[in-house]
C-alpha cells in the first residue's frame, strides 16, 4: 500500500483528499496527519483514519489532542520541525502539501529533498523558493504533481516532454483560467467598502478564508502565474490569465499548430487530487460527471487590471525575479490577515503589497536563508505600513 502524509489535514484540501482516499482504502495507507490548532477536528480525523502520527502546530494543542486520543496508538508531535519529520518518513511515499501560505514551505521542501511524490497544493512554496524547490525535485528524483485545479489542468494538457522546453514541444502559451471571484461585476468604486464576508463568498469553489480573499483580489491567480512559471518553464509573457466565470474549463494550453487543449470538469478539488494520487493511472474521485448541457455556455473575458491590481503586482514580481515573489507573498499574507480582521479596507490590500515591493531590496535566491530573510523583512515593512494607516 502507498503511504501518505497529509500536511494540512483539517483544511479544505485535506478534507477533499481524505474523501478520495476513503474510496480507495485498499490502495493507500495514511501515515501522518497534521493540523494547525483545530484539536476537535483533528481528533475526529485520527479516530476515523487511524494515522501512525499526528502533528499539531504547538505543544499546547498537541497536549489537548493527546487527552482526546488517550489509549490510541498514535504518536503525537508538535511544531514546525515535526512537520518536516512526518514528510520524510521512510514509510511515506506521497506527501499532500496543503498547508496554506509560507508556513508550508519547509515541510514541502523537505518532502522534495526526500525524493517523495509531492502533491503540491501549497503554491507559496514554489512562489517563495522557485529555483531552489525545483532543484530539490530534480536532484532527489522526486515527483512534483500540481493540485491547484489550474495547474493540474495544464499538466494534463501538456505533452509528456514539456520539461525539454515548451517551444521545443510546440507549446505557444498557457491560458490560466480564473473565475473572477465575487467582485467581477460590481462597480470598481464600490470595492473600497466590501466586507470580509463578501470577499470569502466565492461563487464556485469552497475554500479557506485566506485563499478566498486572494481569489477575490486575483492575487491567487497572480501567485498561480508564478507557480506556472516554475512548474512548466514558462516565461511571464507565455502565461495569459483568462476570466472564465463558469469554472468549468480549468485551464488550457495553446500549441503552435493552432490547437488548444483544455481540461474540463465540475469545480471540485477531488478531481485533481485523484489525478495526482493515481497518475499516470486514473481512479474514482467521487465527483459527479460534468453535464455539458446543464452548463449550457462558456464565457471568457480579459481581466480588468483596475479592478484587480494584485494581478499586475504579481506579474511585476515574476519579471523582477529573485526574492521579489517571496516579498510579494509575505506582504499579501499580512494584508489579507488584516483585512479579515477588519483592520484594513479591501482596496488597501494592493497598496501594502506595492509599498513593500518598492521598499525591500530584491536579492538573488542562492539559499533558503535568503528567501526567509526577505520574507521576514517584507512582513516587518508590511506591519509598519499597516500600523501607520
Amino acid at each position: 500500500m502507498t503511504g501518505i502524509t497529509i500536511l494540512g489535514a483539517t483544511g479544505s484540501i485535506g478534507k477533499s483528499t481524505l474523501d478520495v482516499l476513503a474510496l480507495h482504502r485498499d490502495k493507500y495507507r495514511i501515515i501522518a496527519l497534521t493540523a494547525n490548532h483545530n484539536v476537535e477536528r483533528m481528533a475526529s480525523l485520527c479516530q476515523t483514519h487511524k494515522p501512525r502520527y499526528a502533528v499539531m502546530a504547538n505543544e499546547q494543542a498537541a497536549k489537548q489532542l493527546k487527552g482526546r486520543l488517550s489509549g490510541q496508538e498514535i504518536t503525537i508531535l508538535s511544531g514546525m520541525k515535526a512537520l518536516e519529520e512526518v514528510a520524510v518518513l521512510d514509510e511515506v511515499d506521497f506527501v499532500m502539501a496543503a498547508i496554506v501560505g509560507a508556513a508550508g514551505l519547509l515541510s514541502s521542501l523537505a518532502a522534495a529533498r526526500a525524493g517523495k511524490r509531492v502533491l503540491l497544493a501549497n503554491k507559496e512554496a514554489l512562489v517563495m523558493s522557485g529555483d531552489l524547490f525545483m532543484q530539490a525535485v530534480v536532484e532527489n528524483n522526486a515527483e512534483l504533481l500540481p493540485i491547484d485545479s489550474e495547474h493540474n489542468a495544464i499538466f494534463q494538457s501538456m505533452p509528456h516532454a514539456f520539461r525539454d522546453g515548451l517551444k521545443q514541444v510546440g507549446v505557444e502559451r498557457i491560458l490560466l483560467t480564473a473565475s473572477g471571484g465575487p467582485f467581477r461585476t460590481i462597480p470598481v468604486n464600490e470595492l473600497a467598502t466590501v466586507t470580509p464576508e463578501q470577499a470569502i463568498a466565492h461563487p464556485n469553489w469552497e475554500m479557506g478564508k485566506k485563499i478566498s480573499v486572494d481569489s477575490a483580489t486575483m492575487m491567487n491567480k497572480g501567485l498561480e502565474v508564478i507557480e506556472a512559471h516554475w512548474l512548466f518553464g514558462a516565461s511571464a509573457d507565455d502565461i495569459e490569465v483568462v476570466i472564465h466565470p463558469q469554472s468549468v474549463i480549468h485551464s488550457m494550453v495553446s500549441y503552435s499548430d493552432g490547437s488548444v487543449l483544455a481540461q474540463l470538469g465540475n469545480p471540485d478539488m477531488r478531481t485533481p487530487i485523484a489525478h495526482a494520487l493515481a497518475w499516470p493511472q486514473r481512479i474514482e474521485s467521487g465527483v459527479a460527471p460534468l453535464d455539458i448541457f446543464e452548463v449550457g455556455r462558456l464565457d471568457f473575458e480579459k481581466p480588468d487590471l483596475e479592478r484587480f491590481p494584485c494581478l499586475t503586482l504579481a506579474y511585476q514580481a515574476l519579471r523582477a525575479g529573485g526574492t521579489a515573489p517571496a516579498i510579494l507573498n509575505a506582504a499579501n499574507e499580512i494584508a489579507v490577515e488584516a483585512f479579515l480582521e477588519e483592520r484594513l479596507s479591501y482596496m488597501q490590500i494592493p497598496q501594502i503589497i506595492d509599498s513593500t515591493l518598492q521598499a525591500i531590496d530584491v536579492k538573488s535566491v542562492n539559499s533558503l536563508d535568503t528567501v526567509l530573510e526577505s520574507d521576514s523583512l517584507a512582513r516587518e515593512h508590511a506591519n509598519k505600513y499597516l500600523h501607520n494607516l
